[in-house]
C-alpha cells in the first residue's frame, strides 16, 4: 500500500471497510475495500469469489472495475483497489422529497438488467442486490460488492440468511437454501420500486414480519408455490390467506409499464419470475434499446468509416431474395481467371523472382548461429541457392538433396500442452 495515500473513510461493513485513496503513481482516486479477515497465502486471496467474479465479468460498463489487488504476506493483509463512484443508490434517493423522473428510473433500471444480464450469463449470482451496492457516477450504474457471490452452477443448498432482510427473495425466506439466481431479479424488482416511490417495498421488521409484508402487497401464494416450497423444509408452514393490497396502491406515479416489469419482477414464485435477459426485452425499456442501437450504429459509422476509393473494385449488386431473403453476391468474373465459388479476389498476388543469391539481413539470431554456425562476422550465414545441373550430366537429384541435408541437423520442435 505504500503506492496509495488514504484521503478519508467511505464506509464500513461486516468484513470489510472502504476508504478512499490516492495513487502516488498516477494521481488518480480509488476506492479501496480493506478486508478484515487474515489471508494465509496467496492462493487463499486467488481463491476469494469476490476476486474471480471481479475478474471473469470484466470488462463491463455496468460492473465495478477492479483495478489491483493487494496483499502482504506478512500480516495476511488484503485490500482490493477498485474505481471510486460518486454515490451509491441509496446516498441518491435518502432524504430526497420529490421521486426522480421515469426517465431516469428507466435509465437506471436498464443498467442494473444489463449487469444481472451479464453476470448470470457468466455464471455468477450476485445475492445481495441492495441500493447500497449499487453505485452511480455521472448517471453510469456500476453493480459493486460481490463478497456474497456464488456460481449459478453451484450445488444446494446455499446459505440461508444471504441477502439484505428487505430485499430477499421469499425463496430464500421459505426453504432450506434452495434458491437460484431468480433471487437477484426479486431484489432488482424491490431495489426498482424503493428508487421510484422513495420506500421500501418490503420493510420487514424480522422474518416473519419480512414474510407478512409480502403478502400485505402480493397476497399469499398459489398451493401449488406453497407445495414446492415445502418440499425443500423441515419445518411446514401454513399462512391466513391474504389477496394483497397490490403494488399500485402503494404509489401513483408509475406507468403501467412500470407497474408491469415490476409485477414480472416481484413474482412470488421464481419459476415465473422474469429473467434479467427478458427483462431488458420488456416494452417498458422500448426507448433505451432504440437509444441504444442508434449510438451503436453512430459509434461503427465513426470506427469504420466508409471510403469510395476503396470500395471501388467491390462494386457488387446486393439482391433481395422476395421467399427466402438471401442475400446474392454479383462479382464480375476477371478475364485471367476461372470463376471461382467464395471470396472474390480483388488483386492479384505479384509473383515472386529468385534473382541471384538472397541475401539475409544483418540480424544475429542465436537460435540460427547454435543450429547453422556463425560465419567470420559472427553473423547468420548465408543459405547459397542451389545450382541447376545441364542436362549432360548424369546426377541422382536424390543423393545431393541428400548431401545437402547432412550438414546440419535441425533440433526436434516439442509442442506446448503436450499436443
Amino acid at each position: 500500500m505504500k503506492n496509495y495515500k488514504t484521503i478519508g473513510k467511505i464506509g464500513e461493513g461486516t468484513f470489510s471497510e472502504v476508504m478512499k485513496m490516492q495513487s502516488l503513481r498516477d494521481g488518480n482516486y480509488y476506492a479501496c475495500k480493506q478486508m478484515k479477515q487474515r489471508f494465509e497465502s496467496i492462493e487463499q486471496v486467488n481463491n476469494l469469489r469476490e476476486i474471480q467474479a471481479l475478474r471473469r465479468l470484466h470488462p463491463h460498463p455496468n460492473i465495478l472495475t477492479l483495478h489491483e489487488v493487494v496483499f502482504d504476506r506478512k500480516s495476511g493483509s488484503l485490500a482490493l483497489i477498485c474505481e471510486l463512484m460518486d454515490m451509491n443508490i441509496y446516498e441518491l434517493i435518502r432524504g430526497r422529497r420529490h421521486p426522480l423522473s421515469e426517465k431516469k428510473i428507466m435509465y437506471y433500471m436498464y443498467q442494473l438488467c444489463k449487469s444481472l444480464d451479464h453476470m448470470h450469463r457468466n455464471g455468477i449470482f450476485h445475492r445481495d442486490v441492495k441500493p447500497e451496492n449499487i453505485l452511480i457516477k455521472q448517471d453510469v450504474l456500476k453493480l459493486g460488492d460481490f463478497g456474497s457471490c456464488r456460481s449459478v452452477y453451484s450445488k444446494q443448498p446455499y446459505t440461508e440468511y444471504i441477502s439484505t432482510r428487505w430485499y430477499r427473495a421469499p425463496e430464500c425466506l421459505l426453504t432450506d437454501g434452495f434458491y437460484t439466481y431468480k433471487m437477484d431479479l426479486w431484489s432488482a424488482g424491490c431495489v426498482f420500486y424503493e428508487i421510484a416511490s422513495l420506500q421500501p417495498l418490503f420493510p420487514g421488521a424480522n422474518e416473519l414480519d419480512q414474510i407478512s409484508k409480502i403478502h400485505d402487497v402480493i397476497g399469499t401464494p398459489a398451493q401449488k408455490t406453497l407445495t414446492k416450497f415445502k418440499q425443500s423444509r423441515a419445518m411446514s408452514f401454513d399462512f391466513p390467506f391474504k389477496k394483497g393490497s397490490g403494488i399500485p396502491l402503494l404509489t401513483t406515479n408509475l406507468s403501467p409499464q412500470c407497474l408491469s416489469l415490476l409485477h414480472a419482477m416481484v413474482a412470488y414464485d421464481p419459476d415465473e419470475r422474469i429473467t434479467a435477459r427478458q427483462a431488458l426485452q420488456h416494452p417498458y425499456f422500448q426507448e433505451q434499446r432504440a437509444t441504444e442501437k442508434q449510438a451503436l450504429a453512430s459509434h461503427r459509422r465513426a470506427c469504420f468509416p466508409e471510403h469510395p476509393v476503396a470500395a471501388e473494385p467491390l462494386r457488387a449488386g446486393w439482391q433481395m431474395s422476395k421467399e427466402g431473403r438471401k442475400q446474392k453476391q454479383s462479382l464480375k468474373p476477371e478475364e485471367d481467371h476461372p470463376k471461382r465459388q467464395g471470396l472474390a479476389y480483388i488483386m492479384e498476388l505479384p509473383k515472386l523472382k529468385l534473382s541471384g543469391v538472397t541475401k539475409l539481413s544483418s540480424y544475429s539470431s542465436p537460435t540460427l548461429q547454435s543450429v547453422l554456425g556463425s560465419g567470420a562476422s559472427g553473423k547468420a550465414p548465408v543459405l547459397r541457392p542451389l545450382k541447376c545441373v545441364g542436362a549432360n550430366k548424369k546426377t541422382d537429384p536424390q543423393k545431393d538433396m541428400k548431401a545437402a541435408l547432412k550438414q546440419c541437423h535441425l533440433p526436434t520442435i516439442e509442442r506446448k500442452g503436450g499436443g
